[in-house]
């Protein structure tokens, strides 16, 4: 059996002590039903020490086809005719990513899936731990199937002995580093609350300083946004008022009663009509619409009641509302309460958003209500937006031209400056990534 050096920057060394078999390949079937066999596929796992399958997920994950190895038999295909060189180049691609230690490059690593689901490799050389790129399509495939722990080795009992302090160590300093993240908080929901009254004393004075206006924390913004008719007006002199309140004063104050309520029904006409256009277009609160927390809590107790997901989205279409206020309502409600593993509980849930993106444009509904869940809900769920995205993406409920037109339009948009888009970039640039890699090949 022919062998050869793994990892191509070890190809010319003659010495090098790891070695894997040359990859044999065979086109099977015709048709449709071709496939690539890649004969010796268990060998090369052996050397490597992975699971075969692992590789030939792989293959298809990076071709786009389906892929499948039988541990009975052990063979290894994937659908479609497909070069050795190909196959090869592509299983390179696998050793770098999930063999070969990143810092110092020695294929004697161990797979090691961490508490938070993140993927690293351990040298067995150098003990360098390798954290793996989670946005990686394979990643969630070995998640689920991982590696088996071999038994009886001496060395192998030595490392899960290392694993084990090196978990503990690594758990005393997550807790230390909670204490550190709780004491924070508290000090900042404290000068959240000085904040807050500052800027309240601030508003009863007749002038204040320009310190005291400038970076209004999250309560001011609220009370802002509750409250907008009461003090903006405070310092702004309007010359005429052109609302349609003041309009019926100034006609009142004019006019007997008779001419007024003349004159009052042509102007009420126009309104109605706005109106009227405003509820078509699915943009307005006016009319019928139910209100935004109704709507909220109407989904919620279907939810309760445990209904499935076609059920809730029929009843949910029926109720008289805007489309993106029922997006953003299922939404709220799907991860009400939720402060850590967003991207987690996306994953649960993928099947009432896959049927709630079945009509045309519904997917930038979604988009639009991820960020608005985002920004106004905790920290936590604006940090794992790349993640859901991904979810969301590899449950086929989102596409790649969606997301992008989302995240160029957003950029482009009064938000610009929000932190969901800093956050997005690493997805977004993985999948612009992939798309020029393909369109290469």
């Amino acid at each position: 059996m022919a062998l050869q050096n793994i990892g191509a920057a070890n190809s010319d060394d003659a010495f090098y002590r790891y070695k894997m078999p040359k990859m044999i390949t065979k086109i099977e079937g015709r048709g449709n039903g071709i496939k690539t066999n890649v004969v010796n596929m268990v060998d090369i796992a052996k050397a490597l020490a992975r699971p075969a399958s692992y590789t030939t997920k792989y293959f298809g994950c990076e071709l786009g086809a389906q892929s499948k190895f039988d541990e009975k038999t052990g063979t290894s295909h994937v659908n479609g005719a497909h070069d050795t060189t190909k196959l090869a180049g592509l299983l390179e691609n696998f050793i770098k990513k999930y063999v070969q230690c990143y810092g110092c490059g020695n294929p004697e690593t161990e797979i090691i899936i961490t508490k938070n689901q993140m993927i690293q490799l351990k040298c067995a050389a150098c003990g360098f731990m390798s954290d793996v790129d989670m946005r990686d399509k394979l990643t969630t495939f070995i998640i689920k199937n991982p590696p088996e722990v071999k038994k009886g080795s001496k060395d192998k009992k030595a490392m899960r002995r290392a694993e084990k302090e090196r978990q503990k160590e690594g758990e005393l300093a997550d807790e230390e580093q909670k204490k550190v993240k709780k004491e924070v908080k508290k000090k900042g929901s404290s000068s959240s609350k000085d904040g807050t009254a500052k800027s309240t004393s601030s508003k009863k004075k007749a002038s204040g300083s320009d310190e005291d206006r400038t970076s209004p924390t999250h309560s001011q913004i609220d009370e802002k946004e509750e409250a907008p008719d009461e003090d903006d007006d405070d310092d702004v002199q309007w010359l005429t008022d052109t609302s349609l309140d003041a309009a019926r004063q100034r006609i009142q104050e004019q006019l007997s009663a008779v001419t007024a309520d003349m004159v009052m029904l042509s102007t009420d006409e126009p309104e109605k009509k706005k109106k009227t256009v405003s509820n078509g277009n699915g943009g307005s609160h006016n009319g019928n619409s139910m209100h935004y927390g109704t709507l909220v809590g109407e989904v919620k107790a279907n939810l309760k009641k445990g209904v499935g997901a076609n059920e809730l989205l029929s009843h949910l279409a029926a109720l008289p509302a805007p489309a993106q206020e029922k997006m953003s309502a299922l939404v709220e409600a799907l991860f009400d309460g939720i402060d850590k593993g967003f991207a987690k509980e996306a994953d649960k849930k993928k099947n009432y958003f896959a049927a709630a993106v079945a009509e045309e444009g519904s997917q930038l509904l979604l988009l639009h209500a991820i960020e608005e869940f985002s920004c106004k809900s905790t920290s936590n769920a604006l940090k794992e937006v790349a993640l859901v995205l991904k979810a969301f993406y590899d449950a086929d409920v989102l596409e790649e031209e969606h997301i992008v037109q989302w995240y160029q339009k957003g950029l482009k948009g009064d938000n610009k400056n929000s932190k969901i888009w800093k956050n997005a970039q690493p997805f977004i640039d993985w999948l612009q990534s992939a798309e020029s890699e393909t369109e290469e090949e």
